[in-house]
């Protein structure tokens, strides 16, 4: 598919990958939609980019910012996956000192879980409707899962989520081959972005000594892998890993 002929939907819009992806698409000719809770960053955007608040854990709100959408681009056939959320947590610590014992508490669960795989679900569900009832044709949404999906100590909600999304994607491709609409997803390791900027510095340190590259990732290194699944008209139903040779 040609960049240039995307109308296209990225969540997570307003900073780090998701604001890179926006405005990339956007110098690139495509019609963008980008939604986000931080309705000032999303000010931020290029004025060619069509902003509004989204919170993708509410339902009403999924199903009213895709028909927006394809309302100010004049139709849609593309989603980036994008938006997410960290609580990080063990699911049980118990305190070296004295001895106490915590949880992970079903607050940090449910936020995750409702952004990052319920969120991202109903995204999913409410474009490719769209789509189907306009018949918007070829049609192509791109997953944003994680390298995290293989197990990563402290995130119990956030791998649930990202390896239950890669597992979809492949279900998603498969439902939606008959469409025309073709669903990838990418599995980034640990890039630069205001979400990651606030670990632990003793972990992120830890995280970046055993990548081969011997780096962190950028948004742009996510982009080229994004932008490879939006126009390679036969990618499907798989999830690529971007990140360094961490999980090797």
């Amino acid at each position: 598919m040609n960049l240039k002929d995307l109308k296209i939907i990225v969540t997570g819009g307003a900073q780090g990958m998701g604001a890179y992806f926006a405005k990339a698409l956007h110098a690139a000719g495509a019609k963008v939609a980008a939604g986000d809770v931080n309705e000032e960053a999303l000010k931020q955007l290029p004025s060619g980019i069509f902003t509004r608040k989204l919170d993708v854990s509410k339902e009403e709100d999924c199903s009213s910012f895709v028909s927006w959408a394809f309302d100010q681009m004049g139709g849609l056939n593309g989603l980036v996956n994008n938006a997410g959320i960290l609580r990080d947590g063990l699911l049980v610590k118990k305190d070296k000192t004295t001895g106490a014992v915590s949880k992970l508490t079903l607050d940090q669960w449910n936020a995750v879980i409702g952004v990052n795989l319920t969120g991202a679900t109903l995204m999913v569900r409410e474009t490719v409707a769209k789509m189907v009832e306009k018949e918007q044709r070829p049609g192509v949404v791109v997953n944003m899962s994680s390298v995290a999906r293989h197990g990563n100590r402290g995130q119990s909600n956030y791998v649930s989520a990202k390896a239950a999304l890669a597992s979809n994607t492949v279900t998603w491709a498969r439902e939606f081959a008959s469409f025309g609409i073709r669903v990838g997803a990418i599995a980034p390791g640990m890039i630069e972005t205001p979400m990651t900027q606030g670990m632990n510095q003793k972990a992120r340190d830890a995280l970046v000594a055993a990548i081969p590259v011997g780096r962190i990732g950028v948004p742009e290194d996510i982009w080229v892998a994004v932008k490879f699944i939006l126009e390679c008209d036969y990618f499907n139903g798989r999830v690529i890993d971007v990140d360094g040779g961490l999980v090797m």
